[in-house]
């Protein structure tokens, strides 16, 4: 799981504008700004070179960026968001996207997708259908990494109101390791789906932590989970933790700040 370029926008002076499911009160805009600098301080010291797009008044979601696209080592697919005032982040996105992936192919309609919902797994890819991501979308997709040599699977998330998209639950953070909020970690229909691979579980409580990534040799975690740094520690991976509190007021998490590839 190594990374060597990410794709990160500033947030936008209306960021809190931008669509919520939950209710933990107003970001503030200067704390935003700061936990979003050191989220892109983190990726950089972890030896990654940023492209940086500049914030994007006309969508205040914008700075989510994993949403706009999916990329594999070899291809890209520019997707079709889910929420319709989120449809113009991916043409705003995509010279950006197709200036490192010339070929770059895009989901089309009926299928919506938010990049969101996709986890990659080494070879394989777990494909959430959510309220945001359609079937349509994706079996899209599942095509366009068929062609590229890839499996894929189908989580639908549709039923859990606790999280917006699959990677808010589950997250490969590399040697054959989920992570699993402890809501999909239970469930039976989600079993034979993570078959094969090492789980850490996290408890309910602290839910919010399974949103983690793998970035080279480091893995970044949202700051304030003691217990599941030491889960990670204990399986030999070495977190990071950072602050996430004004992005989690918007559904927000580290996976969706960065296109990383």
């Amino acid at each position: 799981m190594h990374f060597s370029r990410a794709i990160v926008r500033t947030p936008c002076d209306n960021f809190a504008d931008g669509l919520t499911t939950v209710d933990f009160g107003v970001p503030a805009l200067d704390q935003v700004l700061a936990q979003h600098a050191a989220y892109c301080q983190a990726l950089e010291g972890l030896g990654l070179s940023l492209t940086w797009l500049p914030a994007d008044p006309a969508f205040p979601d914008s700075t989510f960026v994993e949403d706009a696209a999916v990329l594999t080592p070899h291809a890209a697919m520019l997707t079709r968001p889910g929420a319709a005032s989120r449809l113009g982040e991916v043409s705003a996105i995509a010279p950006t996207v197709r200036s490192f992936y010339p070929d770059a192919a895009q989901i089309t309609a009926p299928g919506t997708l938010d990049g969101g919902d996709i986890c990659e797994a080494g070879t394989h890819f777990f494909l959430g259908v959510s309220l945001r991501t359609n079937p349509e979308g994706a079996n899209q997709l599942a095509h366009h990494l068929a062609a590229q040599g890839y499996t894929s699977s189908v989580i639908d998330i549709r039923h859990m109101t606790s999280i917006l998209h699959l990677k808010s639950g589950i997250a490969f953070i590399g040697d054959n390791t989920l992570v699993v909020m402890e809501e999909m970690a239970a469930d039976p229909q989600f079993a034979s789906q993570f078959a094969g691979y090492r789980i850490i579980v996290v408890p309910q409580a602290i839910s919010y932590a399974a949103n983690c990534v793998r970035v080279n040799d480091r893995v970044l975690v949202a700051q304030g989970y003691p217990t599941f740094e030491r889960q990670l520690t204990d399986a030999g991976f070495h977190p990071l933790a950072l602050d996430m509190s004004e992005f989690r007021k918007m559904d927000g998490g580290l996976s969706c700040l960065s296109l990383r590839f």
